[in-house]
This record gives structure tokens, C-alpha cells and sequence, in this order.
């Protein structure tokens, strides 16, 4: 009996090491969709503070953004007297501004894709190209560090042949066990590093742990850097209407 016994437990142990593992690491693709996909959600609406700083002056804006999947987004500026009423709106890959002090809503030109967006370390092309982060670029998982005791996945993205991507190549860091982004660093051509977004001040927004704050830093202009913080009041995956992403309501004062 107890030989009957030791055979089964032996052929049980057999057949459960003899069973597909359905515990396989992520690609790095699919860690830098997760990512994304924590950071984006179906769609956002809510309020931001953005604060721009150089050596000679600073500025700080309120933003009320709307966002719905990759494709789509909408910027109205809240604050200062200023610019209040200038709107941006991205769908794909194009994008429009509407200044109201002038009355007319200019499209975005390709040549002026690398342009500041409201003189900010966030470059147009920033908010345009943000949306291929997932299939214009090859991800390679190249390291995996420890950043205050915690795992991190180090991820290099190099442009797809015609991808239109300006960049060279981007490096970034994203934490293990959440898909918290950590870094994401931004090289030019011969591998020189032009800016660093920094993410920090972890909060639970609408029901999930993203980064608050969001710190675009220039290597190519010292001293220049962008903050943008979330408000604790932004919402993720929330309805939202098609028509907010319409070039009428660029002029719309609400």
C-alpha cells in the first residue's frame, strides 16, 4: 500500500513539473504598454499645474486636460489672464492651437513639431508622438536596477525604420512590481542626452497609484526645467464626449 502510494505522489509530481509555465516575464513591449496604460487609462479629465522655470524668469499655468484611448487630447488653459482660453488639440498625428487673443487656430506644422508647447520643456512633438510610444519604437530590456530597494526595469527604445520619430533613441526606467514609471531619458542624435522626465510624489488618483508629479529637465539648456503636478482630483476612465476633441471647440470658452 505504501508503495502504491509513493507511485502516485511520484507520478502527481511528474505531471505538475510536466505542465506549461504560465509565469513567463513580460516582454518589454509589454511592460512599457503596461506602463502606459497605467499612466493614460481609457480616457482622463481633470485639472494640472504646470510650472515653467528658467535661469531669467518663471511662469505657472493650470490646465484643464481631457484625453480618451492614445489618439486623442485636449488642453484649454485655465490660467494666468494671459493665455487663458488657448486650447490645443491632438488627434493622431496632428495637432492645432486656438489663440484667442488673435482669434485663429493654427495647425501644427511638421517643422515645428520640436517647438516648446507654452514655452515648457514639453515639446509639441511631446504631445503628438506620446500616443506611438507602443508600436513606433523596438523595446530591448538592456538592465534591471534597484532604485531605493526596488526593482526596476531598464528599457531602451529605438525608432522603427520610417517611424517619423525624432528622437535617436529613449531610455527608460520602470519600477517591477507596479509598471510605476520612473524616468524616461530622451537622446538626440550621437547618443547625447537632451532632457530627462522625472516622475515622483506616488498618490492613489482615481482609484490607481500613478506618479504626481512630473519633472521635464533640459540637458541642452541648463537651468531650464517643467514641473507638472496632478490634481487629486483628476479621473480616470471616465465618459467623456467625441465632440471635446473637435476643432469647434477649440473656441468654446468653458
Amino acid at each position: 500500500m505504501r508503495k502504491g502510494i509513493s507511485c502516485f505522489f511520484l507520478a502527481c509530481l511528474f505531471f505538475c513539473f510536466s505542465l506549461p509555465s504560465f509565469s513567463q516575464e513580460l516582454s518589454p513591449k509589454e511592460i512599457v504598454k503596461n506602463s502606459d496604460d497605467l499612466m493614460r487609462g481609457d480616457t482622463q479629465e481633470g485639472t494640472y499645474s504646470m510650472v515653467i522655470i528658467t535661469p531669467n524668469w518663471e511662469r505657472n499655468l493650470k490646465l484643464y486636460v481631457y484625453s480618451k484611448g492614445r489618439d486623442k487630447m485636449f488642453i484649454r488653459i485655465l490660467s494666468p489672464a494671459k493665455e487663458k482660453g488657448t486650447t490645443t488639440l491632438r488627434i493622431a498625428n496632428e495637432m492645432w492651437n486656438y489663440l484667442p487673443q488673435v482669434e485663429r487656430t493654427i495647425k501644427i506644422p511638421p517643422s515645428m513639431m520640436l517647438q516648446p508647447w507654452m514655452g515648457s520643456d514639453f515639446a509639441n512633438d511631446d504631445l503628438v508622438k506620446e500616443s506611438s510610444i507602443i508600436n513606433d519604437y523596438t523595446h530591448t530590456l538592456i538592465a534591471q536596477e534597484k532604485i531605493d530597494g526596488k526593482d526596476v526595469y531598464v528599457i531602451e527604445l529605438k525608432p522603427n525604420p520610417k517611424a517619423g520619430v525624432v528622437w535617436e533613441k529613449r531610455v527608460m526606467r520602470i519600477l517591477k512590481e507596479n509598471f510605476i514609471p520612473v524616468r524616461d531619458e530622451f537622446y538626440g542624435k550621437n547618443n547625447k542626452l537632451i532632457k530627462t522626465l522625472d516622475y515622483s510624489a506616488v498618490k492613489k488618483i482615481s482609484g490607481r497609484m500613478i506618479p504626481t508629479v512630473w519633472e521635464m529637465v533640459s540637458e541642452a539648456k541648463k537651468g531650464n526645467r517643467t514641473l507638472i503636478e496632478v490634481d487629486d482630483k483628476v479621473v480616470y476612465n471616465g465618459p467623456i464626449e467625441d465632440a471635446v476633441f473637435s476643432l469647434q471647440n477649440l473656441k468654446t470658452n468653458r
